[in-house]
């Protein structure tokens, strides 16, 4: 796989996080980093935003749980968050933080959205089961074209993947200024050029996730501290994250463009 440069689209891996590493050989490997430590880490991870998930959406649903708690989550893992990007060795305390408010946001928005749209028409009800599937299923053909040298991460495709994934987060902030004095954008518009729209943006985030194998495979290569595979499954997830809110938002346009 290509190396070299590691500036990646993900914000948890847009700094030099190697600078002064050196290749260290015979280092004890129960305290560096390895591929298959930092998936074990991303599983973990992954229960947890599951776990705090499945509970929020009944929780949501029921009425235990309101909405304020949901942004309250939201906001508090963006903190938690730019506390990991900018201290890396906090992330073995912090990543399972994120993945915690990360799932009580993910349970909170998946039940209001898909709520939404039933309302509208209740034969498109399971779209959040849907997302998570579509989501599990792209990570996994990713996954495997990486491993399997179908898509190389080279320099070119890394800058333009950063490039589009740049791209996008302008347009949303535009989006949201536009929104705010009352204009409509393409975010969520359920148009053909919104649906679009919207393809287009699963695909960025689902190439992000090559960038996101090639740094964690980076960070065994280099043999860096036990504490990046915390980060690195970090960032895996925070694309994961990404990628799960743009499927389902595609699902929620589809099904609104078919009322």
């Amino acid at each position: 796989m290509a190396t070299g440069n590691l500036s990646s689209s993900n914000p948890a891996f847009s700094q030099d996080i190697f600078a002064g590493y050196d290749q260290v050989y015979g280092v004890d490997r129960s305290h560096v980093t390895t591929v298959q430590g930092t998936m074990s880490k991303s599983a973990l991870l992954l229960a947890i935003v599951s776990a705090t998930g499945i509970w929020t959406w009944g929780a949501v649903g029921d009425g235990r749980m309101g909405l304020e708690v949901v942004v309250g989550a939201a906001i508090a893992g963006f903190v938690v968050s730019l506390i990991t990007i900018f201290k890396p060795t906090t992330a073995p305390w912090t990543a399972p933080l994120y993945a915690a408010m990360e799932g009580v946001f993910l349970g909170g928005i998946s039940r209001v959205i898909e709520a939404a749209v039933v309302a509208k028409n209740p034969a498109f009800a399971g779209i959040a089961l849907q997302a998570v599937s579509l989501t599990v299923g792209v990570a996994l053909v990713m996954a495997f074209l990486y491993a399997t040298g179908t898509i190389r991460v080279t320099e070119k495709l890394r800058s333009g993947v950063v490039m589009a994934t740049g791209a996008v987060c302008l347009f949303y902030i535009v989006s949201l200024l536009l929104r705010m004095f009352g204009y409509g954008s393409l975010t969520w518009s359920s148009s053909p050029l919104g649906i679009g729209f919207s393809v287009l943006v699963v695909g960025i985030a689902a190439f992000n996730l090559l960038l996101d194998f090639d740094f964690i495979e980076e960070a065994a290569r280099r043999e860096a501290p036990k504490y990046m595979e915390w980060y690195g499954a970090f960032g895996l997830l925070v694309t994961l994250v990404w990628l799960y809110l743009e499927i389902l938002r595609l699902l929620a346009k589809l099904a609104n463009n078919r009322d």
